[in-house]
């Protein structure tokens, strides 16, 4: 049998699935760790940071490029490239092994972390531009182990080679990037940028995604499936990254600030906590993503796919959301302000205690969504679908509601102080105990809506339809209800002081223990109304008032006033 493995495949392991490539081809399988091959690459690692002159303890505290022109390394380019080459060219590193290496940079006081990572660097920036495998056969790296490892009967093609060397190169560097980054002294002097740094001249950067399309040229996802979980924390500012396939990587703590990520895959990706200010991730597929805490001010995520993703505490004020997919998303405490979410689907979405001060929702779908506790002040909602949504406690000073569809929406205890609620469709809908002094409902519909003890003073209401709803213990003092249909509606112990109720319909309504003191009853319909134990102001205006004879419940006091008896 040909022999598949060996002590480099060991430890270094493809993770997922495997490289496919020709059918004749059959490559490295998993096996166990070798210790073997960690003692050579340990050796190898301390090599390749002593200087010829043995001055590397005088390192102090200057800069990489200062250091890189005054040292001359034991081991040259072309051999640590060779080595390089020999002990990561069969396999993915595996995440046991990796986190092994940098225990052991950290405390090997042989490796030097700054020097080590300026030549692992300056392999990386070589491979991407294709030195390796594009040199003449004699100088050429990836097909020298290639023919090695088919000498111990191992088979394994050119580009597989190649690619796991440079992916596992870019691991090393993104890791020991991460731990720079977390300490004062190094945080400058390590700095790893895979897609390279962006310039002013040509702000993106396309070399990551030619890796990304390189990789994946043998497999789709392969990209993902062998560096995806070493992303975190990573430096990807101005990186192109438009229609790569990143299906599951984890960028949580990453920089991903004005990146490009248009119609990119990114199903199931980790960004939490990263940063994507000013990103672009227009059309992208980000289903079942995990957002939370990251930064989106600003970003462009017009037609994205978020169905389903976490985007709680997310800051996506002034971010562009028009006609995005974010039904059954979570934005729980999510700062929206400002952002463009009109004719978005945020249908089933968990939005409570969310900031959508000053949003345009115009034509969003957000049915049966939880708003509960939003603040929507200053919003504009006109022609949005809120129907069975949850908007209790939510706060929506000055929102504009106007021909919005509000069908069983609940807006019970809600602050809609000085709301546009025009032409809104409210049949069914819970407003009891809101707050709506000021507030603006020409021409909706409020017939049959609760609204019990709900705060109404000074409010608009010409021409409303109420009738037969729950006004039972509403403040509607000094509102204007100027040919408003009240029929029927229940007005138990409501107060109507001063307010304008000419040419009103309140035949048949319940006015018991109502206050009408100073209301203003020209030419109001009180048929068959429920009069008992009324309020009446001693100066009350009865002119032209209509169907008090048929009135019940008339107070005898008010009876004798009229001369009714």
């Amino acid at each position: 049998m040909p022999k598949t493995t060996s002590p480099e495949t060991e430890a270094v392991l493809p993770v997922g699935k495997s490289i496919k490539a020709d059918k004749s081809v059959k490559f490295a399988q998993d096996n166990l760790q070798s210790d073997f091959w960690f003692q050579r690459l340990q050796e190898s690692l301390e090599k390749w940071t002593i200087s010829r002159s043995g001055l590397t303890s005088k390192m102090g505290d200057r800069t990489l490029g200062t250091l890189a022109s005054e040292f001359y390394f034991r081991v040259c380019d072309r051999q640590m490239h060779e080595e390089i080459y020999d002990l990561l060219g069969n396999g993915a590193l595996k995440p046991e092994i990796v986190n092994q290496l940098m225990e052991l940079v950290v405390t090997n006081k042989k490796i030097y972390p700054e020097l080590l990572f300026w030549r692992l660097e300056d392999f990386y920036r070589r491979w991407c531009q294709g030195e390796f495998i594009d040199a003449k056969p004699d100088e050429n790296l990836p097909q020298k182990t290639r023919l090695k490892l088919a000498a111990e009967n191992i088979a394994i093609g050119l580009r597989q080679v190649d690619i796991y060397t440079g992916l596992n190169v870019m691991i090393l560097l993104l890791e020991l990037h991460r731990y720079a980054q977390e300490r004062d002294e190094l945080k400058q002097k390590i700095t790893f940028y895979p897609s390279s740094q962006p310039d002013t001249d040509n702000f993106f950067t396309s070399q990551l995604l030619r890796i990304i399309n390189y990789s994946d040229a043998l497999e789709i996802g392969n990209f993902s499936s062998i560096v995806g979980q070493f992303l975190k924390g990573g430096n990807f500012r101005g990186a192109y990254l438009g229609d790569a396939n990143l299906t599951g990587a984890d960028f949580s703590g990453a920089d991903l600030s004005h990146a490009y990520l248009g119609d990119a895959n990114l199903t199931g990706v980790n960004f939490s906590n990263a940063n994507l200010n000013g990103a672009n991730l227009g059309d992208a597929n980000l289903s079942g993503a995990n957002l939370r805490g990251a930064n989106l001010n600003g970003a462009d995520l017009s037609s994205t796919n978020l169905s389903g993703t976490n985007l709680s505490c997310a800051n996506l004020s002034r971010a562009d959301l028009n006609r995005a997919d974010l039904s059954s998303a979570n934005l729980n405490h999510a700062n929206l302000s400002h952002a463009n979410l009109s004719h978005a689907d945020l249908s089933s979405t968990n939005l409570s205690h969310a900031d959508l001060s000053n949003a345009i929702l115009f034509g969003a779908n957000l049915s049966e969504a939880n708003l509960s506790s939003v603040s929507l002040n200053h919003a504009d909602l006109c022609r949005a679908d809120l129907s069975g949504a949850d908007l209790r406690h939510a706060i929506l000073k000055g929102t504009n509601l106007s021909d919005t569809i509000l069908f069983s929406t609940n807006l019970s205890d809600a602050i809609l102080i000085a709301a546009d609620l025009s032409y809104a469709k409210l049949n069914g809908a819970k407003l009891n105990n809101a707050r709506l002094n000021g507030a603006m409902f020409l021409g909706a519909d409020l017939s049959g809506v609760d609204l019990s003890r709900v705060i109404l003073n000074e409010a608009d209401l010409s021409g409303v339809i109420l009738s037969e709803s729950d006004l039972s213990g509403a403040d509607i003092t000094d509102a204007i209800l100027f040919g408003t249909d009240l029929s029927y509606a229940n007005l138990n112990s409501a107060n109507l002081s001063g307010s304008n109720l000419s040419g009103a319909i309140l035949n048949g309504a319940d006015l018991s223990h109502s206050n009408l003191s100073y209301a203003i009853l020209g030419g109001a319909d009180l048929s068959d109304a429920n009069m008992e134990k009324m309020t009446w102001g001693k100066k009350q205006q009865w002119e032209d008032v209509r169907g008090l004879e048929t009135a019940v419940n008339v107070p005898p006091a008010l009876k004798e006033e009229l001369g009714l008896n």
